[in-house]
């Protein structure tokens, strides 16, 4: 090629480079709303684009412009989401009165089931209007094209996710469950191909439930539900309609027996009976009906469409990521039928009799009735609860003016992340050699690992040190022989039994990912992105929660999702008919699995004390001493830990006064880091340190009130 030619195509490639920045990219504000407004999150675009996230951080703040080929494909997902959610003109709520619902039936092309943005209100004709001037649509399965849900007004209106009102002419449940399974178009794809699609969720309010013949209050305030005499029972069973053994409640389910393989069922929260817990939801039940639809077809859309209380979804999202069984072509026969799918829980099975609750026959079996087992009995693997005995206060901790407490994002989801867990039934071995890739319960004596007294043990939930030989899951033992190794501490393990678990795997991980993508969405949409500065995170996490009500109950929602599924794993029996040693519904659950949940919260507090200690070692100037964990005076060390939060005394009211960093700004290896991500910390709250010494004098742990916002100990 000559250098006239090269010098020839250099122009042309810069004229190409001038129309590429002329292409009718929108303004970095723009993008940031249409990628909110479907429920995006910036790392499904940056995976679809194949760039960092980092890039689409910078491309909606403006900082930097896409190149190709990525602008090309950048722009069209822009194109096309603006088709679906055209910015809403600043004169409508003037000129439009509240639109009149629309009939169900309607184009598979209407807005995606998502609005994570401010919610637009869309007429069906401005809707079809939209979708044939935009380039083609996403995949999306058009029996579920009005979205997961939908929340039911008194008038008849049905608020879906996107601003979408369907008329719905239904009086009664059973004309509802027809109307809501054929014609409008409710429900969510599955979440794994071998799992199952979502059923429609119709939300009910006040007002609807009246609407419906549905008493304001339940009468049964033990059973929550209506009685078998009600009208609405009877309508349903004469209708050839079925409930679940829990009736018609809060969260009911009415469903028929699987048609070809089609599932027939739809799920219902009433608003009115309580449906939406406040601890979970906030106040979510008192928003409108169209914002509630807005936050419900959020949690739906990020996490899982709701099935009852979050810690009931939250069990749910396990299931429906790593689905029990699959199919299979017989090798006899040819024929397709269900076999277990690799790397899920396929069937229940009995824990190990160190990993049962004491009300589980296993333990009735071996003890009885009244006796107190002992830690050589059972495994008790749960969260800290820990106070420094004011004694150990030092003097230079006693001058200082601040209580601060640091807190862990969602500690539990963190520990799940990578973590291998069982997969089948416990087995026994006596005097096991230690593996801390096989999990499973142990019994060894860790008493002979000291640690400095201004610390917790991390072997025990209150923090003393252990006595004797006592039960352990792997991660707990596995902590034992790092510090052995890492500080050459003189101390030989040797277990006497376990119940170890050979099938094995990382069962948690999809739930993770899912609930993590769910977390950092939604505090992203309250302003708190991934990479933030510091100093700019602790200043965004004051006010995230006061600017968006509806994505703030997500959130609260999205974290009872995680500690509640947890919880789940180890559902204890319910009701007042039970007695000890008799078996309970939970039991026959593939997911009641009380090991899993202690290997999880054995890792979470394991986490925890490996942060304490490296931020401890990262303060102190003195090395420490090769055999021994006792830490220098001048040594960062807390003074109360309640599960994921920990309370340091400080100069300043803040994380910053008394977290370490390096000499380049960075924070210490190893130590707590401010930020969003699951397992970094947020501020929790600041006191005086009157307050907190205090609170250690009286034998009160300062970490339950460090935020100040309960007065339990006053009596108030």
């Amino acid at each position: 090629m000559s250098h006239e030619q090269e010098g020839l195509f250099a122009s042309v490639d810069a004229l190409l480079e001038q129309v590429n920045a002329e292409d009718g990219l929108p303004e970095p504000a723009e993008r940031k709303r249409l990628r909110k407004a479907a429920g995006l999150s910036q790392e499904q675009v940056a995976r679809a684009l194949d760039v960092r996230r980092e890039s689409v951080t910078s491309w909606e703040a403006g900082r930097t412009e896409p190149r190709q080929p990525q602008r090309a494909a950048y722009l069209r997902l822009l194109e096309g989401l603006a088709a679906r959610y055209p910015a809403p003109s600043i004169a409508a709520p003037q000129l439009m009165p509240e639109p009149a619902p629309v009939s169900a039936p309607a184009p598979a092309a209407t807005p995606a089931p998502a609005a994570a943005g401010p919610l637009p209100t869309v007429r069906r004709a401005a809707a079809k209007k939209a979708v044939a001037n935009s380039a083609p649509p996403a995949v999306t399965d058009p029996r579920f094209a009005h979205g997961p849900l939908a929340v039911l007004d008194g008038d008849g209106s049905a608020y879906c996710v996107g601003g979408l009102v369907l008329d719905c002419p239904a009086t009664d449940i059973v004309s509802l469950v027809e109307w809501a399974l054929n014609e409008a178009k409710l429900g969510a794809s599955r979440l794994h191909r071998s799992g199952k699609d979502a059923d429609p969720l119709v939300v009910v309010t006040a007002a609807a439930a009246e609407r419906l013949g549905l008493p304001a209050v339940l009468e049964d305030r033990r059973g929550l539900r209506l009685p078998e005499a009600h009208p609405t029972v009877k309508r349903i069973t004469k209708a050839k309609w079925k409930l679940t053994r829990r009736g018609f409640g809060p969260w009911a389910r009415v469903y028929r027996p699987a048609r070809s393989g089609q599932r027939q069922c739809v799920q219902f929260a009433v608003l009115p009976w309580g449906a939406l817990d406040a601890r979970a939801w906030g106040s979510a039940d008192r928003f409108p009906p169209a914002e509630l639809a807005r936050v419900l077809g959020s949690y739906a859309t990020r996490v899982i469409t709701p099935r009852g209380s979050t810690a009931v979804s939250g069990l749910e999202l396990m299931t429906a990521l790593r689905p029990p069984t699959r199919a299979v072509k017989d090798q006899r026969s040819e024929a397709w039928v269900s076999g277990p799918m690799p790397g899920s829980l396929a069937e229940a099975v009995d824990p190990a009799p160190p990993e049962a609750p004491d009300e589980h026959p296993v333990v009735a079996a071996l003890h009885p009735r009244g006796h107190q087992r002992t830690p050589a009995d059972v495994l008790d693997e749960e969260a800290f609860d820990w106070i420094r005995d004011p004694q150990l206060l030092t003097d230079a901790e006693c001058t200082r003016k601040f209580a601060v407490g640091i807190d862990v994002n969602t500690a539990f989801l963190a520990a799940a992340n990578r973590l291998v867990v069982g997969l089948g039934a416990p087995v026994h071995v006596t005097a096991p050699a230690f593996d801390k890739t096989v999990p499973g319960s142990w019994l060894v004596d860790l008493s002979g690992i000291e640690l400095d007294p201004r610390l917790p043990s991390p072997f025990t939930p209150d923090g003393v040190r252990p006595h004797g030989p006592a039960w352990y899951a792997t991660p707990t033992v596995a902590y034992a022989h790092e510090l052995i190794a890492t500080y050459r501490l003189p101390v030989t393990l040797t277990p006497v039994e376990a119940w170890i678990r050979p099938e094995s795997g990382s069962y948690l991980d999809p739930w993770y990912k899912q609930l993590s993508e769910a977390y950092k969405a939604t505090m992203a949409d309250l302003g708190i992105e991934s990479g933030m500065d510091e100093r700019d995170f602790l200043t965004a996490m004051e006010t995230c929660k006061t600017g968006d009500p509806g994505m703030a109950a997500v959130l609260s929602a999205i974290k009872s999702t995680v500690k509640g599924g947890i919880g789940k794993l180890r559902e204890r029996p319910q009701g007042a008919g039970y007695r000890p040693g008799e078996r309970w519904p939970a039991l026959e659950r593939p997911t009641w699995r009380p090991d899993i949940r202690a290997a999880v919260i054995s890792t979470a507090r394991v986490n925890m004390h490996r942060k304490l200690l490296r931020t401890a070692l990262a303060t102190q100037r003195a090395p420490l001493p090769d055999g021994h964990l006792h830490l220098a005076d001048d040594a960062l060390l807390p003074v109360a830990l309640l599960s994921d939060c920990a309370v340091y005394f400080a100069d300043g009211p803040g994380p910053l006064d008394f977290l370490p960093h390096t000499p380049e700004g960075k924070p210490a290896p190893g130590t707590f880091r401010l930020g969003v991500s699951p397992g970094m910390v947020k501020h929790e709250g600041t006191q005086e340190l009157l307050w907190a010494v205090k609170m250690l004098d009286e034998g009160h742990n300062p970490a339950r009130h460090i935020k100040g916002t309960d007065a339990a100990i006053d009596g108030e």
